[in-house]
């Protein structure tokens, strides 16, 4: 399992027999790898991150350190999940750090899609950085890289790479899932017992609710979206359409329309719903919700989402639309 490159007699990981095998083969590599030296790992919450850790802590135990931010860009219950499942459930060495403001206020009035991906991306890198300097002992960086990233981007994990890390911070990457491909994944975390809402969690863009804030996010409207993608969410569960749809979300753009609330005039957002399935993400149609299970979501999002009065459905395929709205 060494190297950059597949076997391509390397047998598929799709049963528990075959994940727990691979999951055995990883903690005797991360264990001649690292040593007794201490891993550092910069924990999201996502499917790759996740299995991740959950592997080097079943290798390494408290050698490994888990630093999760907030950034204020989470869906809802996302940060708190992550305590739960790692440092209450797996005892995980797991540092959190509240940055909401930090991020927030630097992006306060920016409107250009790239702008803020970089931005978000710049002060991850200075947060998880400082977190990384009060630290002693540090030889290795683990990372969630898995073969696709190697395959698209020549190993960088786009957007949740802490490749930016000051030339004094250069640890040795520690790598376990970076030969699996996505399925894969996710059936070691289910071998590693990890929660299936966890490692089944729908891709999520790096830069979080920040780019379905569309435009300049300001924090009211970034509180719309995080209740109104939770309640999409638990609605299409209850629904069984998480099974059945690749990605849905909402979005709140910054526009406000004319609305009636308790008998007075209201100037608020729309929430946008969208659903959408794919193969491969370079195309993507969208998925036929049940009209009544729309209106059921509607009225939820209505009476429930501060600020908002109309709720809209995006019909657009990929092309000419792509996924996310920036």
């Amino acid at each position: 399992m060494s190297g950059n490159v597949r076997d391509p007699k390397m047998q598929r990981i799709n049963s528990e027999e075959l994940a727990d095998a691979f999951i055995a083969e990883q903690i005797k590599e991360i264990k001649e790898q690292v040593g007794d030296k201490k891993v550092l790992l910069a924990l999201s919450g996502g499917v790759d991150s996740s299995v991740c850790a959950a592997l080097l802590i079943k290798a390494i135990g408290n050698n490994l350190t888990c630093v999760h931010v907030n950034h204020g860009l989470l869906r809802k219950g996302e940060s708190e999940q992550v305590i739960k499942v790692f440092k209450e459930q797996l005892g995980a060495n797991l540092i959190y750090v509240d940055a909401v403001d930090e991020f927030l206020n630097a992006l306060a009035g920016v409107e250009n899609p790239e702008q803020k991906r970089k931005i978000i991306g710049k002060i991850f890198i200075d947060v998880f950085a400082r977190e990384a300097k009060k630290l002693d002992g540090i030889s290795f960086l683990g990372q969630g890289t898995i073969y696709p990233d190697i395959l698209e981007s020549k190993g960088i994990k786009a957007h949740h790479n802490v490749g930016g890390l000051p030339a004094e911070l250069n640890f040795e990457l520690v790598e376990p899932v970076k030969l699996l491909y996505k399925d894969e994944v996710r059936q070691v975390g289910e071998a590693l017992g990890l929660p299936h809402s966890m490692v089944y969690r729908q891709p999520f863009p790096g830069p979080g609710l920040g780019v379905r804030c569309v435009g300049a996010i300001t924090r009211d409207r970034l509180e719309a979206v995080r209740e109104s993608d939770a309640i999409l969410r638990e609605e299409f569960a209850k629904a069984g359409l998480d099974q059945h749809v690749w990605q849905y979300f909402t979005i709140v753009p910054p526009i406000k329309s004319t609305g009636i609330k308790d008998g007075k005039r209201t100037f608020e957002w729309p929430v946008v719903i969208r659903a959408i399935n794919s193969v491969d993400a370079v195309t993507a149609s969208i998925e036929e919700i049940p009209y009544a299970l729309l209106g059921k979501i509607r009225d939820r999002i209505l009476s429930e989402v501060k600020g908002v009065n109309r709720v809209l459905y995006d019909l657009s395929n990929k092309p000419v639309a792509t996924i996310e709205w920036e």
